[in-house]
């Protein structure tokens, strides 16, 4: 760790805060005070950090090292933008870093730096009137000063107006005679106290015999430095650093601020760790835990197994006073110690007693929708309706099925249970009776479903056809024509031909020599020799045959005549051949006379 040396110089009122304590202690508050401004100013001089802790108990002396470093501080930075505003011209932060502390001094006095340039290059006086704050008009008028100095004091090329005005403002600027302007002589620092003009240097050097001129001074030869037993001193420009003599151990390595630093074996990559474990840095070690990570509330065992932490055992009083710890799946929860009331009370507010619970208070419907609940002390009861019962377990009322409490004694038919009742039902075939329960046959026949005949049966009906129809087999209702004609036996009802009709059928005979008889259905010859339908000639002798008749003609033998029975048939003589029976021909009778003449019957 770097440290300056002791600062020559301590704010006035830190001096006098911190002096008052010392002082009423009966210490030297001076040598003290400028002991801790001096660690201040190494700390910002080395560290450039001023949030690091301070090694004292003293409260006034850590306040006056802070605001010493704060304030070296702020004075290296302001001179470091004080160099990028003469030398650059502009106000560019290195690596671009326009947030940290260090930035904003940089920029700070590097822009009143700018505007005290800019001032000058147009004229105007040195003398900043804005609230900027006391070391932004330092430096602006610093800055002005020195430009002004520098400038080429030839103003020929200038109108004359102009030469009236530059010289009306510099008789009008109070720093024109300020024999510091600019820097003055001195190479570091510059005060003109009227009567002379005396030069001091920054922190770290000491003023040559010259007067003007600084060098840096060698804290380590000179005996200044701070270093403790086991650092060794190196010189700095302008200050100087302690740096350890050993080495900081295994695990740890020495940083360039002269501390040790803990080794991340895990980033670094050296650990051992095989590759079912992973690898966990700890202070100038590491550790290989098995790859699973267990979670809030639980630690892994030697085999790497999580287990839960019982927070009751392990963290000293982890509940206040009046409270119990209860260890749960990796936390623990804290109870209050109260009274243990039973079923169906519970504390009041303040926690002192036991009050009853309301279980029937809305919108709590313990037992069911639409059922009375009565709060009793510690319990209650239902009053449930018409078609529930209270069940004991579950404690509510559950619906009642009477179906299958009272089987075939409620419904004539089906039993069907519904919420707090039941319903009645009928097979098909039958309706429900006006007490709701009992079933009664439906007369199907009066809706005539049938197309012909319909007879009502028990639960159903039964359709039935006429003579010559017979039941579809499609729908059972419909009465279809029977084709008595194309029956197996079709063929044996008619003598000759059979003709369908609906509903029954016609036999047909024959259009000639046949008639139907009275049966209707055998066909009977017609005797047309016998009804005188024939159209045979008187000569001709007429013969009934089957379906017809035939006409025959013959002659009779000498001595005979044809009878006038012959015109007419008779029943068997039929196929009595012309001329072969002497019923037909009769002899003829004799005539007296010349000869035998035979005389006409």
């Amino acid at each position: 760790m770097e440290r300056a040396a002791p600062s020559r110089r301590v704010p006035l009122p830190l001096l006098l805060l911190g002096g008052l304590a010392l002082l009423a202690a009966g210490v030297d508050a001076d040598a003290l005070l400028e002991a801790c401004c001096a660690d201040g100013h190494r700390m910002a001089t080395h560290q450039k950090d001023c949030s690091l802790p301070y090694a004292t108990e003293s409260k006034e002396c850590r306040m006056v090292q802070e605001q010493c470093c704060h304030s070296q501080l702020e004075e290296l930075h302001c001179a470091t933008g004080i160099s990028l505003a003469n030398e650059q011209d502009r106000c560019a932060t290195p690596h671009g870093d326009n947030t940290s502390l260090e930035a904003t001094f940089v920029k700070r006095c590097c822009h009143c730096c700018l505007l005290g340039r800019a001032a000058q290059a147009q004229g105007q006086s040195c003398e900043y009137s804005l609230m900027v704050g006391y070391q932004c008009g330092q430096v602006f008028r610093a800055c002005c000063v020195k430009s002004q100095e520098t400038r080429d004091l030839d103003v020929g090329g200038l109108q004359e107006t102009d030469k009236i005005i530059d010289v009306q403002e510099e008789q009008e600027d109070p720093y024109l005679n300020d024999r510091c302007r600019g820097g003055g002589p001195c190479k570091q620092q510059c005060r003109d106290t009227g009567d002379e003009v005396v030069c001091s240097c920054f922190v770290g050097y000491q003023l040559l015999s010259d007067g003007v001129s600084c060098e840096d001074v060698n804290e380590c030869i000179t005996g200044s430095h701070s270093c403790r037993l086991g650092e060794s001193c190196i010189n700095t420009v302008g200050s100087f650093r302690c740096q350890r003599d050993s080495s900081c151990g295994t695990g740890y390595e020495l940083t360039e601020d002269n501390s040790c630093k803990d080794i991340d074996e895990c980033e670094s990559g050296i650990h051992n760790c095989l590759p079912d474990f992973i690898c966990q840095n700890t202070l100038g070690s590491f550790r290989c835990r098995p790859k699973l990570q267990c979670k809030s509330g639980f630690i892994q065992d030697a085999l790497g197994n999580c287990i839960d932490i019982n927070e009751c055992l392990s963290i000293s009083a982890p509940c206040p006073i009046g409270h119990t710890c209860i260890n749960t799946e990796g936390s623990y929860t804290c109870q209050k110690n109260v009274p243990n009331c039973g079923r169906g009370y519970h504390l009041n507010e303040e926690g002192t007693r036991c009050v009853d619970v309301d279980e029937c208070a809305p919108p709590a419907e313990p037992c069911g929708k639409g059922h009375r609940c009565v709060n009793s002390p510690g319990s209650f009861r239902c009053e449930c309706k018409t078609g529930y019962y209270f069940d004991g377990i579950s404690r509510m009322c559950v619906d009642v099925n009477e179906c299958q409490r009272y089987p075939g004694r409620l419904c004539g038919h089906k039993c069907e249970n519904t919420l707090g009742s039941y319903l009645c039902s009928c097979s098909v075939g039958f309706r429900l009776s006006v007490d709701g329960r009992s079933c009664e046959d439906i007369n199907e026949c009066s809706s005539s479903p049938c197309s012909q005949e319909c007879a009502n049966v028990y639960g159903s009906y039964q359709c039935y056809c006429r003579r010559g129809y017979q039941l579809s087999d499609v729908d059972g209702v419909t009465c279809e024509d029977i084709d008595e004609c194309a029956l197996p036996t079709g063929g044996h009802i008619c003598s000759y031909r059979c003709i369908n009709i609906p509903g029954s059928f016609q036999c047909s005979c024959p259009s000639s020599g046949y008639r139907l008889a009275p049966n209707g259905r055998n066909c009977q010859d017609i005797d047309e020799c016998v009804t005188g339908i024939h159209n045979c000639s008187i000569n001709e002798t007429c013969f009934n045959i089957q379906g017809g008749f035939r006409c025959l003609a013959f002659e009779c033998p000498e001595n005979y005549r044809r009878s006038a029975a012959t015109q007419k048939s008779k029943k068997g003589r039929q196929n009595t051949p012309a001329g072969s029976s002497k019923e037909d021909c009769r002899v003829l009778p004799w005539k007296q006379g010349l000869g035998d003449t035979h005389l006409d019957a």
